[in-house]
């Protein structure tokens, strides 16, 4: 589904350029729910960035469905982003004056969709999520993790294939941090998505098939049912 071959990232020029990834490795599978973890400044939004085509690598291939991206131009990228990824963030990122299925069918219909199926495919998404009962309430007017589920909701407008999640837990307490994840999870393993989050939190461990650690100019995988690291690849 997504690839990394020798992914480098270089900000800067000369004596002040910083290497947030160097030759890194990385492969996500469909129906696999893969963790980045690490800690702050260490490379794990760059990394999510480059395999979300947020960001272009300074050298490497990213390669998504088998397809080298790299040398895309940059009015091929946006489909074919908006094609294949849905993005969760941290914040929700929710227009604060609409509902939550307008928050939803609103995106819907910006990529093409007729407005009544727009509406159609929202309620859905949100049902599906567990907000059948809140279609018309606005973000004020929801609980953190109703927020999320709403975001969540959106990121699945379209059919992506691939879920990229940028601190998704990171503003909800424990218990529904938790829901969230099961949510994405559920997403994985019934629906065949490829589900990539970066979080802090090792309790999300449990949820992933592997974890991978950005740390000290390298990225290493592990396995999550295990303590020992089992696979290591390049990167800052």
């Amino acid at each position: 589904m997504l690839e990394l071959r020798a992914v480098s990232k270089r900000y800067g020029q000369g004596e002040t350029a910083v290497e947030a990834l160097r030759e890194a490795d990385l492969r996500v599978e469909a129906g696999e729910v893969v963790l980045i973890e690490g800690p702050s400044g260490s490379g794990k939004t760059t990394l999510l960035s480059i395999l979300g085509l947020l960001l272009r690598p300074t050298s490497g291939e990213v390669r998504v469905g088998g397809r080298d991206t790299s040398k895309l131009d940059e009015r091929t990228l946006p489909p074919l982003r908006a094609a294949t990824f849905g993005f969760v963030f941290q914040g929700f990122n929710l227009f604060p004056s609409l509902t939550a299925l307008e928050n939803v069918s609103v995106p819907l219909a910006l990529k093409g969709v007729a407005a009544r199926e727009a509406e159609r495919q929202a309620r859905g998404l949100l049902e599906a999520v567990g907000l059948g009962g809140r279609l018309h309430a606005l973000p004020d007017q929801l609980s953190g993790g109703q927020k999320q589920r709403v975001a969540i909701a959106r990121a699945l407008g379209g059919d992506p294939p691939v879920i990229l999640g940028d601190e998704p837990t990171a503003a909800l307490d424990s218990r529904t941090a938790l829901g969230v994840m099961e949510l994405l999870c559920g997403l994985a393993r019934e629906r065949g998505r490829a589900v990539v989050v970066v979080t802090h939190d090792a309790r999300l461990e449990r949820f992933a098939d592997r974890v991978v650690r950005v740390d000290d100019g390298r990225v290493v995988e592990f396995d999550p049912q295990g303590d020992s690291p089992w696979t290591t690849r390049s990167a800052g």
